[in-house]
C-alpha cells in the first residue's frame, strides 16, 4: 500500500538548533541547565555520561532553543550527522548547540518515536545523504531539514512502529554497553598482566629485559610506487588502517597493487609484528599489530608502516610483543622516542633499541591466549551487534513501506 507523503516542515511547530556560549567550554558546569551537544546523540539514543550544564545567565542567552520532552534531536553537521534521539525528561529545559537540531512535532499528528525510526532509517539516511555535497557530508541547512519526506500514516500505526523501533535500540543499546563493559575489562587486564601486577596461576619466574634487536629485525613497507600502482595488480598489502585497527590482523582489508616480477620489496609473513611509523601525536605512534593470517606469497606492507620479524620465538612470543605495545606501559616507551613537531616519526634504529621487561615465554603464550579468547568473545559481541543493527534496518523498511503491518488498523490517508 501506497502511503501519503509529508514533509517535516508541515507537520512541526519547530525546527531550529543553539549556539555555543560565549566563551565554549569555560563556561560548563556540573550542575544547571542541560546544554546537548552532539557527542551526547547516538543512533536512538542519549549518551548522558558527559552531559554539560550552563547556568541560568547563560541560558537567557539561547534564542528560542529550550528543549521539551519528546523533541527530536538530530546531528546536522560533523562526522555524526543524521544520529537521531528523542529528548528525555531529563534534557527538558536545556539547551543545544548549534551542531543538534531540535524538531518539535505538531501533537496527535505525528509520533516522535515513529519518526525518529524513519530518521534512522534507509529511507531517512538515503534523504540526507543526498543533500551533502559530493557525499562529503557537510552539513544540513533548517530548510533541508524540514524537507525530509516521512510517510503520513494512522497515528496508532506510527506509535507501534515506534515502540518496535524504540524496543529494537533498546536491544542495540544493550549489547553496546556490554561491549564497553567487555573492552574496559580486557584494558584492565592487560594492564594487570603486562605489567606483571597479577600473574597468571602457575607462573612464578623473574621477567628480564629483551632488547628488541637481539632477538628480531625491522624492514619497510613498500617503495617506488606511485598513485596508479594501487587498486589494481595481483599483489596485495596491509593497509594502514588495518594495522591501527586491532593487535590481531586477519587479511579481511587487504587491497591490491602492481608489483613486478623482479622488484625488491619486503614480504609479509605470518607472525611479523606491524607498526605504523607515523602518526599525528606521538601516544598513537607505533601501534602493533601481529599477523595473525597465512598471507598470499605476493603479500606486501603500506609505506606508512614497518614490520619486526621476530628469530628468537624461544624469547619473545609475536602476539605478546603486540599487546605489549598497544598497552600503556608499551605506548609510554614508543612515545619517548617520537620525533617531530606536526607530525611524529620514529626511527627503526631507535626503536630496536628498546628492551621491554618480560615474562618467561611460556607466560607470555598464556597471557597472549587469555587476552585472545577476550577479544575474541568481544568480535563476537560486535558481529551479533551488526547483525542487530542490519535487522532493525530490514524491520523499519518493511514497516515504513507498508509490506508489513503490524496491526489490522486501517490508513486513513
Amino acid at each position: 500500500m501506497t502511503h501519503r507523503i509529508v514533509r517535516l516542515a508541515d507537520v512541526t511547530t519547530r525546527i531550529g538548533s543553539g549556539i555555543t556560549p560565549r566563551g565554549g567550554s569555560t563556561v560548563y558546569k556540573t550542575s544547571g541547565r542541560p546544554f546537548v551537544r552532539s557527542q551526547n546523540v547516538g543512533w536512538g539514543e542519549l549518551r548522558l555520561t558527559d552531559l554539560a550544564y550552563i547556568d541560568e545567565a547563560t541560558h537567557t542567552t539561547f534564542p528560542a532553543t529550550e528543549i521539551r520532552r519528546g523533541d527530536i534531536l538530530l546531528n546536522i553537521t560533523g562526522a555524526s550527522i543524521g544520529r537521531s534521539a528523542i529528548a528525555s525528561d531529563e534534557l527538558d529545559g536545556g539547551n543545544v548547540n548549534q551542531h543538534v537540531c531540535e524538531i518539535r512535532l505538531k501533537r496527535g499528528v505525528m509520533d516522535p518515536q515513529f519518526v525518529n525510526a524513519v530518521l534512522s532509517s534507509r529511507i531517512g539516511q538515503d534523504q540526507i545523504d543526498a543533500y551533502q555535497a559530493g557525499g562529503n557530508r557537510q552539513g544540513l541547512n533548517f530548510q533541508q531539514v524540514g524537507s525530509i519526506r516521512v510517510p503520513a500514516i494512522d497515528i496508532h500505526q506510527q506509535e507501534a512502529i515506534g515502540t518496535a523501533a524504540r524496543d529494537a535500540d533498546g536491544l542495540i543499546t544493550t549489547l553496546e554497553r556490554l561491549i564497553a563493559k567487555k573492552q574496559a575489562i580486557r584494558q584492565g587486564m592487560m594492564q594487570q598482566l603486562l605489567t606483571g601486577q597479577t600473574r597468571l596461576p602457575g607462573f612464578s619466574e623473574s621477567w628480564r629485559r629483551v632488547r628488541l634487536r637481539e632477538v628480531g629485525m625491522t624492514y619497510g613497507g613498500l617503495t617506488g610506487k606511485s598513485k596508479e600502482d594501487f587498486g589494481r595488480g595481483t599483489a596485495s598489502y596491509v593497509t594502514f588502517m588495518e594495522v591501527m585497527s586491532g593487535p590481531r590482523l586477519r587479511g579481511t582489508r587487504l587491497e591490491s597493487v602492481v608489483v613486478g616480477a623482479y622488484e625488491r620489496q619486503n614480504r609479509v609473513a605470518r607472525g611479523d609484528v606491524l607498526f605504523n611509523g607515523s602518526s599525528e601525536t606521538p601516544e598513537e605512534l607505533a601501534l602493533a599489530a601481529v599477523v595473525d593470517f597465512a598471507p598470499l606469497a605476493a603479500t606486501y606492507l603500506n609505506s606508512f608502516c614497518f614490520g619486526f620479524r621476530v628469530k628468537r620465538l624461544d624469547l619473545l612470543d609475536p602476539t605478546y610483543l603486540a599487546l605489549y605495545f598497544r598497552s600503556a606501559s608499551g605506548r609510554a616507551i614508543v612515545s619517548s622516542l617520537a620525533q617531530g613537531a606536526t607530525r611524529y616519526n620514529i626511527a627503526k634504529t631507535k626503536f630496536l633499541e628498546l628492551d621491554p621487561e618480560l615474562p618467561p615465554i611460556d607466560e607470555q603464550k598464556a597471557i597472549a591466549a587469555l587476552l585472545g579468547d577476550t577479544e575474541d568473545e568481544i568480535e563476537a559481541l560486535r558481529g551479533r551487534l551488526a547483525k542487530f543493527r542490519a535487522i532493525k534496518l530490514g524491520m523499519l523498511q518493511e514497516l515504513l513501506t507498508g509490506r508489513t503491518r503490524l496491526s489490522p488498523v486501517e490508513f486513513t490517508a
